[in-house]
């Protein structure tokens, strides 16, 4: 996480750029899981990142329903959690990456978020615990993703709608990348704030490599974590980006904030996809940051570009191209 205090003297070119309501939001953040802790040893930066996720859960809205179980696989089991509309037929499944740089994150931590989807599309929600850094290095988190794609789509009848938030975002944009030509293929694709291992010298990389909550410092950090030894960025499962042939993925609509060094990702994916010949949509959303889904309570832009997000979501999940 990013190196911004929480004195208004210090904030740069930020200070008034961003809404007072966002900058209660990072100070917020920052009180339970301030910009140093990156130097402490993981397993304390989970105890400290989870203890903030529990302090900004919402609950979940009335008629969601969830429960526990896992996927097994040749390798090891993976813990899922499904969330449901009591007495509501779904009409598709969102299978949900939830972010933490590859490093943070777990069933608990989006927990309000994937049922806030659930509620708001009326769709079932799949969340995966995907295996993390640094000691299950990549492949780890693509292959558990992957994995979870194809126990969904063996499991379930519904249409696939991928949706993933910042880490997420990578593997359901790899997901999508690797599964394009499988029989039970993906209806759709929702990526928030992904980081899809686009060129460091483009724009928002430059303009806002120091920006509040991400820093281009943290991407490198959380990409070394990750990398196993001899890593090759053009890995198109460690980089959706890298990938050289773009055709046939599904519909596509990438969600950025403005103030946040991934953004121009979301741009260059949108454009990879036209050039190919497929459906996407890039948004921006102004005045915002990275992971401002987290703020959408106390935060009107944020809370706006949430809607926004489950709306584009059910109208994917239902097959239908709002652009």
């Amino acid at each position: 996480m990013a190196s911004n205090p929480s004195d208004p003297a210090n904030r740069g070119k930020y200070a008034d750029r961003l809404d007072p309501e966002l900058w209660d939001y990072i100070d917020k953040v920052n009180s339970w899981y301030p910009p140093e802790i990156v130097a402490a040893p993981i397993p304390e930066q989970r105890t400290v990142y989870n203890r903030m996720c529990a302090a900004f859960h919402q609950g979940r809205p009335e008629g969601v329903t969830s429960s526990d179980g896992i996927v097994a696989t040749a390798a090891h089991p993976i813990p899922i959690r499904r969330y449901r509309m009591a007495g509501k037929p779904a009409a598709a499944v969102v299978v949900y990456y939830h972010g933490g740089g590859f490093v943070l994150g777990d069933l608990d931590s989006h927990d309000d978020i994937c049922a806030e989807i659930c509620a708001g599309t009326g769709f079932e929600v799949v969340s995966a615990d995907y295996r993390l850094a640094p000691e299950h290095l990549h492949p780890a988190s693509f292959d558990d993703a992957l994995a979870m794609f194809e126990w969904v789509a063996a499991t379930s009848t519904l249409p696939i709608l991928l949706c993933g938030e910042s880490a997420g975002g990578n593997l359901a944009a790899a997901v999508a990348q690797a599964t394009r030509r499988h029989p039970r293929h993906a209806l759709g694709q929702m990526l928030i704030y992904p980081g899809l291992g686009g060129d460091e010298s483009g724009r928002s990389y430059i303009e806002h490599a120091e920006a509040p909550l991400l820093t281009l410092a943290d991407v490198d950090f959380y990409r070394r974590v990750r990398s196993a030894p001899g890593q090759p960025l053009d890995d198109p499962t460690f980089s959706p980006l890298r990938d050289g042939d773009f055709s046939g993925l599904p519909p596509t609509i990438i969600v950025t904030a403005e103030c946040d060094p991934l953004s121009s990702d979301g741009e260059s994916y949108r454009d990879r996809i036209l050039a190919a010949g497929g459906q996407a949509r890039w948004r921006e959303e102004p005045r915002l940051v990275h992971s401002f889904l987290r703020a959408r309570p106390t935060v009107p832009r944020a809370a706006e570009a949430f809607g926004r997000i489950v709306a584009d979501i059910g109208a994917l999940g239902r097959g239908e191209w709002p652009y």
